[in-house]
């Protein structure tokens, strides 16, 4: 069977200047016009500033406490433009993904005087022109196409010098702080490695350099191993919920083999990714009976032309959730000391998930 199938892209300009990309499984029609939301020259002078204790970057974007914030669906700026007196960010026509630049982000190529300018690029993706849906009810093959749109916009922002790490990611639910419902999720591009992946890097070099095998390749065959913890897996793709878990349903979806970047995937490869990323979806969905709010990260490898065969590309989702009912947030000993107490055992959670069937 083969899971080859093709993309098509289309990349405009909008009103304001911002760039607009159009993604879709069919050709793109001509003629379709860029529209972006009425709104006031936005000073976006984002900037940067030395955590001397914590040796880490912190940035700060005072301007996005302007940004529009839970808006009726009919005023959705990611709802498609209907009313030429009401436009929005997504243009009238016949494609399925829309990216563009966030008109609120948090860095971008501006330079801010007098201080460190938060360099980078901060894009929306809008994963359908379907308010009512969600990520994980999406058909497979579209989902599929999200995935290669990350791994489109990976190799694109990643080829620019100033940018060193993309990190594409959804947040999902007003528990996680989403402050527009319509399906999309972001990719920042930042112009240095953020501090967890830099550990997570590091961690994965040194355990390649003494074994000669990667660390989550080999994490992946012991679950495999074990069993228990293991949610979903096909010939190419898992996920499970790791021994090591942080957070109560905490799980991490990977390719089994490493691959550095999602557009090093095969078709195979990607099919399968996309597979299991949709069956966990749903299992979420399913054994609340109610939309489940998560933080979905992408791991990768940063994007500064070396190779990196140590680096093993992989998705987290982090979860909210302590039981059915209540709310796991972070507390004194995650927030002051970095110390996660997990209030659950992950072959629990994963037991749960487990017995939610789906069909895919």
């Amino acid at each position: 069977m083969t899971y080859i199938e093709a993309m098509y892209k289309k990349t405009l300009k909008k009103p304001d200047g911002r760039t607009l990309h159009l993604f879709s499984r069919h050709p793109i029609p001509e003629g379709i016009l860029p529209t972006n939301p009425k709104h006031e020259d936005i000073k976006a002078a984002p900037h940067m500033r030395w955590h001397p204790l914590r040796l880490e970057w912190v940035i700060y974007a005072s301007h996005r406490q302007n940004r529009t914030f839970l808006p009726p669906k009919n005023y959705s700026p990611l709802a498609v433009s209907t009313n030429k007196d009401f436009p929005t960010e997504m243009p009238a026509g016949d494609y399925d993904i829309a990216v563009f630049e966030n008109l609120f982000p948090s860095m971008n190529f501006n330079l801010a005087d007098g201080v460190v300018s938060a360099t980078g690029v901060c894009e929306v993706v809008v994963f359908t022109q379907d308010p009512e849906t969600s990520l994980g009810d999406l058909p497979l093959p579209h989902i599929k196409l999200v995935l290669e749109v990350w791994a489109d916009r990976t190799k694109d922002l990643g080829s620019k010098d100033q940018i060193k790490y993309v990190m594409p990611f959804e947040n999902r639910g007003i528990e996680m702080g989403v402050t527009l419902h319509h399906p999309h999720g972001q990719i920042y591009a930042y112009s240095f490695v953020p501090p967890v992946q830099a550990q997570i890097i590091k961690s994965m070099h040194e355990f390649y350099s003494k074994n000669k095998i990667g660390l989550l390749e080999d994490m992946i065959n012991s679950e495999i191993l074990s069993g228990e913890r293991v949610l979903v897996e096909t010939q190419h793709a898992i996920a499970f919920i790791p021994i090591c878990a942080r957070y109560p349903y905490e799980t991490w979806i990977a390719p089994k083999k490493a691959k550095a970047y999602l557009h090093e995937l095969s078709a195979e490869e990607m099919h399968d990714l996309a597979f299991v990323l949709k069956t966990v979806l749903m299992k979420f969905d399913k054994l609340w009976d109610k939309p489940f709010p998560y933080l979905m990260t992408l791991f990768q490898a940063p994007t500064d032309g070396e190779e990196h065969p140590d680096t093993h590309l992989h998705f987290q989702i982090t979860p909210p959730y302590r039981t059915k009912d209540k709310l796991k947030y972070l507390a004194g000993t995650e927030l002051g000391a970095g110390v996660f107490v997990n209030d659950s055992l992950p072959e629990e959670k994963a037991e749960e998930l487990m017995a939610v069937k789906v069909e895919v």
